[in-house]
């Protein structure tokens, strides 16, 4: 999706006539880092390239604020944001430390720039870098050391150079770099994993690195997209829960028709794509279309989730099953699939997904079926980000506890005596 933003008339444009670019003007940028957090920085767009910008702005701790007629869905949704749904005025720079002119509108982006100079706020202009006071690294983070490169505009070799320096720093091979790779059209289905952008798996990355068109979902590692040059199509498909969605309709025929219009599409989902990510309805879109389509597994949140919370699904001598249940709809659903009744009488696991509006729902389907009061749950919200959240209860309180502790999506629910281990919460960082 592209943003529509669009700046008034008298505030857009400017009196001052802009000099061509000269040779002279062709410098070498001074590379810093910027301290933002809680430092207000203002963003104005909501398409594509604000989406792949805001995650490492909020991993930085600024106080973000975006302002967009019609943000993407993602963009609309993240809640570390603070999104004004309005077109960009003079002044909205006010306070700022930093400043993004990422529309769709040249004449806005100029705006934003000119505002930005006469407030001494250093701006990055993403539809023409060079008029802007600022530039956006291809950046890379491997444990505590971050590095940025640029290469003078060549947004595609930054791009290419900078995964090769990933790759490198995570299995500590030398630097070889092929700056002009591309890959045959067709469709990869990449699972992203749980959320943290280092819970892909490595070919995973090679491939988006490698992306003329990139089809993100919302629960997949967006950090990821800021890694992307610019030349690089990203389209939001994100599934709001109860809210914005774009059909799968829809996603299938973008796949389609971006590998027939001879491109390379990742479509990065969250988790593993045959888990509840709709991913074999694509392949199957695909190979009826006669487009070439590979599956790339992801680590899937309904067993790395539980486990980054400290939380084995299975243990010797307590559990010999584990059962992964779509909370999607509720019991007794003309549409249901699931037999609570039985789920009921396991003794092993059971895993939750999608269940966050419903766990009321669940909890009595699985008491009224003879699962004991006490069984233990646990609630892994967020898995893998830096705001991840584990809560303890029983089956008896768990509606009550999600109610209470205001449990959000995308959150996982975990039933059966494998939830009670607290053994390790301590050593993890978790509270009880």
């Amino acid at each position: 999706m592209r943003s529509s933003v669009r700046g008034d008339a008298a505030n857009c444009r400017s009196e001052r006539i802009e000099p061509p670019v000269s040779s002279e003007a062709m410098h070498a940028h001074y590379l810093a880092g910027l301290d933002l957090n809680g430092r207000r920085v203002v963003v104005v767009g909501g398409g594509g390239v604000a989406q792949r910008r805001l995650p490492n702005l909020i991993a930085s701790g600024a106080d973000v604020h975006v302002i967009a007629v019609d943000p993407t869905p993602a963009v609309e949704s993240e809640v570390a944001v603070t999104v004004h749904r309005r077109a960009y005025a003079d002044g909205d720079l006010d306070g700022a430390w930093y400043a993004m002119a990422c529309t769709d509108d040249p004449a806005v982006n100029a705006a934003v720039v000119d505002e930005a100079q006469r407030s001494r706020v250093f701006c990055v202009r993403a539809d023409d870098a060079k008029r802007g006071t600022a530039v956006t690294p291809a950046s890379g983070v491997h444990r505590d050391l971050q590095f940025g490169v640029l290469a003078g505009g060549d947004h595609r070799r930054s791009a290419a150079v900078r995964a090769a320096i990933s790759e490198a720093l995570a299995d500590g091979t030398s630097l070889a770099v092929d700056d002009g790779r591309r890959h045959e059209a067709g469709v990869a289905l990449v699972g992203g994993g749980p959320g943290d952008a280092d819970l892909i798996t490595v070919r995973g990355r090679r491939l988006l690195a490698e992306a003329d068109v990139v089809v993100a979902d919302r629960l997949a590692p967006i950090a990821l997209l800021d890694e992307l040059g610019p030349q690089v199509e990203v389209i939001d498909a994100a599934k709001v829960p109860y809210g914005r969605a774009m059909r799968q309709e829809r996603i299938n025929e973008i796949l389609v028709d971006r590998a027939r219009a001879g491109k390379f599409v990742v479509r990065l989902k969250g988790g593993d794509p045959y888990v509840y990510g709709r991913g074999f309805e694509e392949l199957q879109a695909c190979v009826a279309a006669g487009v070439p389509v590979i599956a790339v597994p992801g680590v899937a949140s309904p067993i790395a989730a539980p486990g980054l919370a400290g939380i084995p699904v299975t243990h010797r001598g307590v559990t010999h099953e584990v059962v992964i249940v779509s909370g999607h709809v509720p019991p007794g659903h003309p549409d249901s699939l699931t037999d609570w009744d039985a789920l009921a009488r396991l003794r092993g696991t059971l895993v939750l997904m999608m269940a966050v509006k419903r766990i009321d729902d669940f909890a009595r389907a699985l008491l009224d079926g003879g699962r004991p009061a006490d069984t233990p749950v646990a609630f892994i919200e967020n898995a893998s980000r830096a705001d991840q959240r584990l809560l303890r209860t029983d089956l008896a309180h768990a509606g009550q506890t999600a109610d209470r502790e205001e449990l959000i999506a995308p959150a996982i629910a975990v039933i059966g005596p494998v939830a009670g281990f607290t053994d390790v919460d301590d050593a993890l960082g978790f509270g009880r």
